[in-house]
C-alpha cells in the first residue's frame, strides 16, 4: 500500500497468479473462464518483466526471455494466448506454478532475505518435468 499506483511489477504479478490459483481451488468457476483469467496474468506478467529490457530496437520476447531465465515455452504459451487458440487448463497450471516459482526465486527471495532459495533436490526435478510436460504440450501446438 506504500507503493499506491506505482506497485513493484513482481508484486503485481504475483497477485494475479496467487488470485487465480485461489479461483481455480474454489471450484466455483468453469473451466474457460480459468484458462482466460490464467491466461491473462500469464501474459501480464511476461509482458511486464520483458518490457524493462525492451529497447529502443525491437528485441524478441524469446530472447529477452531467456535473458532473465524465463523458459521459452512460457513465451510461447503467452504467444498462444495473445494470438492462438487457447491452450488446455492443464498447461495454463503448470505455466502459472513455473511463473510463480520464477518470481519466488527472482524477487521473493531477495525480499525475505534469500531464505527461499534453498530448494531441495525433490523440488528441482519437479520443476524439470513441469517444463518437459511443457514441452510436449508446446509440440501439439505445431
Amino acid at each position: 500500500s506504500r507503493y499506491g499506483p506505482k506497485m513493484p511489477l513482481a508484486v503485481d504479478c504475483t497477485a494475479e497468479l496467487i488470485r487465480c490459483k485461489v479461483l481455480d481451488s474454489s471450484g466455483r468457476v468453469k473451466s474457460h473462464e480459468l484458462i482466460l483469467s490464467y491466461g491473462l496474468a500469464l501474459v501480464r506478467f511476461v509482458n511486464l518483466i520483458t518490457e524493462r529490457k525492451q529497447k529502443m530496437v525491437s528485441i524478441p520476447l524469446r530472447q529477452l526471455a531467456k535473458e532473465v531465465d524465463i523458459p521459452i515455452w512460457v513465451v510461447d504459451l503467452r504467444h498462444e494466448l495473445t494470438h492462438g487458440k487457447l491452450p488446455r487448463l492443464a498447461l495454463c497450471r503448470k505455466g502459472c506454478d513455473v511463473v510463480l516459482d520464477w518470481l519466488r526465486k527472482t524477487y521473493w527471495s531477495r525480499q525475505l532475505g534469500n531464505n527461499l532459495c534453498e530448494e531441495s533436490e525433490e523440488e528441482d526435478e519437479e520443476q524439470e518435468e513441469v517444463e518437459e510436460n511443457a514441452e510436449l504440450d508446446n509440440d501439439e501446438w505445431e
